[in-house]
């Protein structure tokens, strides 16, 4: 089948593309925007890509064209598509019916920690011999790749995906995880977010039911104890295997999967009562804890002991682009995190400041580099949140474009920052920006640069400003 991916550049359906290659369809894709790194990715496995949205495209005459959700009405490609009658489905929906049938699929769904837990899982599931099948929203450093269709000499039934709740296509407004009709389902947390999707956390709420309205009675939804939102859409009904994780002294009858903390980089796991092991690694914050806690129950389910699963968690090497070193200029650590929700953001500097309270004799303070670039953080709905979400960093420096572009902000980014004082000041100008941070760097200091886009490869211009 030759298939042509409209928006193909975007994590999820780049990734698509290298498993419909690898599962030898013809792939051809395009975007509006084709450039490194997804580009060069995408050629090396043999993809031809078109920039742009050209009707012209229809010349290519594919057996079906897959649409990824950055793609509208009004698109001239999507409307010569519709105006011709020509075969089209969603990238979920094609995932779900030529990658994940007859698949045992693990699917990781949550507002935070998706990706983490998702790739802790999948290492798991390698480590243990499985060699399992994923998709990713970001590269797991253990495997250097997002997407495979699996490892090892066969095929294996065992496939972890990420699962979102971002609405599909602009034809199809489900989330995109009921697609994949998973067997074993972790509900990591539940936060509202998408707020340009979403009119409130009760939405949310209804597509995370409709989620577990998936599962099969066979199957295992495996939940975050600690999260009243999921409680909420547990008591709607389900109808399979559940297991909460992060169960609390209170818990009945302490049955479930609970964690006690030794320091930041070991935790014990105790699974109905009982001690399993201790995990041992580099990761810290108690977010990576409840991450690992999830990996470990989801594992269980496909046969994984625990402490064969404590011991992979061991030599997990996280995923890019979260709390990633970038680089060491004058003493200065630049480091890049992906964290784009206030909630998220809070965490992050909560563990980088744990790190530096770990080293008395260090005096680095935090300086907070923000863009708020996802769509919620656009349209202003978590202003308040934001700030709060900061305080804690010593200075604040915000990038947000002005004006009416597609990347601009719909609020006044410098007049929220205000109510942080004189730590926090922000910008237009990314240049200006980076000039800003070079100056009030000093020895010992650690730059946190959070967004979840390229922000205008802010990381190596801070570092080369640093030298200078």
């Amino acid at each position: 089948m030759h298939i042509h991916i409209l928006g193909i550049c975007g994590t999820f359906m780049g990734g698509l593309a290298v498993l419909a290659k690898a599962a030898g369809h013809r792939v051809t894709g395009c975007d509006q925007n084709v450039y490194p790194p997804m580009s060069t990715q995408l050629t090396a496995q043999g993809i031809d890509l078109i920039s742009g949205f050209d009707a012209a495209q229809t010349a290519l005459t594919p057996d079906l064209y897959v649409i990824g959700n950055v793609v509208s009405r009004g698109n001239p490609l999507m409307e010569a598509i519709l105006n011709q009658g020509l075969p089209y489905t969603s990238g979920p929906q094609w995932i779900g019916e030529h990658i994940l049938q007859k698949r045992w699929v693990l699917a990781v769904a949550g507002t935070h920690g998706k990706t983490t837990t998702a790739s802790m899982l999948a290492w798991i599931l390698e480590d243990s011999g499985y060699a399992p099948g994923f998709l990713i929203g970001g590269v797991p450093m253990n495997f250097g790749i997002s997407a495979r269709l699996s490892g090892g000499a066969g095929d294996s039934p065992f496939f972890v995906i990420e699962a979102d709740e971002y609405d599909t296509a602009f034809f199809d407004k489900r989330s995109k995880f009921v697609h994949y009709h998973a067997k074993t389902v972790v509900l990591n947390n539940l936060e509202y977010d998408h707020a340009d999707i979403f009119p409130d956390l009760t939405a949310i709420e209804t597509q995370f039911h409709h989620l577990v309205r998936t599962v099969p009675g066979i199957g295992r939804v495996v939940v975050n104890a600690r999260e009243p939102a999921l409680h909420r859409v547990m008591a709607r009904g389900c109808w399979s295997e559940t297991e909460n994780f992060g169960i609390e002294g209170s818990a009945p009858d302490g049955r479930g999967w609970a964690l006690a903390v030794h320091d930041d980089d070991r935790f014990d796991v105790m699974f109905d009562g009982e001690h399993q092991g201790t995990v041992a690694w580099s990761l810290g914050g108690e977010h990576n804890r409840m991450n690992g806690l999830a990996a470990i129950a989801a594992a269980r389910h496909v046969g994984v002991a625990p402490a064969q699963a404590i011991a992979a968690l061991a030599t997990f090497g996280n995923v890019r682009r979260r709390m990633e070193l970038r680089g060491r200029v004058r003493e200065v650590l630049v480091y890049d995190d992906f964290a784009h929700h206030p909630t998220a953001i809070s965490t992050t500097i909560a563990g980088l400041r744990k790190q530096l309270q770990m080293q008395p004799d260090q005096n680095g303070r935090i300086l907070a580099v923000l863009e708020p670039r996802s769509n919620t953080m656009k349209l202003g709905t978590m202003k308040q949140a934001l700030t709060d979400s900061l305080v804690d960093a010593d200075l604040v420096f915000g990038y947000g474009a002005t004006g009416s572009g597609k990347e601009a902000l719909g609020w006044d980014l410098a007049e929220t920052l205000a109510t942080l004082g004189t730590k926090a000041v922000a910008f237009d100008d990314i240049a200006a920006l980076v000039r800003a941070i070079a100056q009030a760097a000093r020895p010992g200091d650690q730059v946190l640069v959070m967004s979840n886009g390229g922000f205008g490869g802010i990381h190596q211009k801070i570092l080369d400003a640093l030298v200078a």
